[in-house]
């Protein structure tokens, strides 16, 4: 579990940093701009991504077990 936790944090933390660089430099990278509904608000749900993992890290801490 821990392991699915760090990998999904891993993935948040990628996706939540190449949607702010995609903001701020106009690379064409990450899947936040992808999504239609998210049209406006791809600084906002770029940073929860970024929270998110942080929290996902936090939790796998928590969670014992291998890893």
């Amino acid at each position: 579990m821990k392991q699915v936790l760090e990998f999904l944090g891993f993935i948040a933390l990628v996706q939540g940093a190449l949607g702010l660089v995609h903001e701020f430099t106009d690379w064409h990278v990450g899947f936040v701009q992808r999504i239609g509904f998210l049209d406006g608000y791809e600084i906002y749900a770029s940073i929860a991504l970024v929270v998110l993992a942080f929290a996902l890290f936090a939790a796998a801490e928590s969670v014992g077990g291998p890893g």
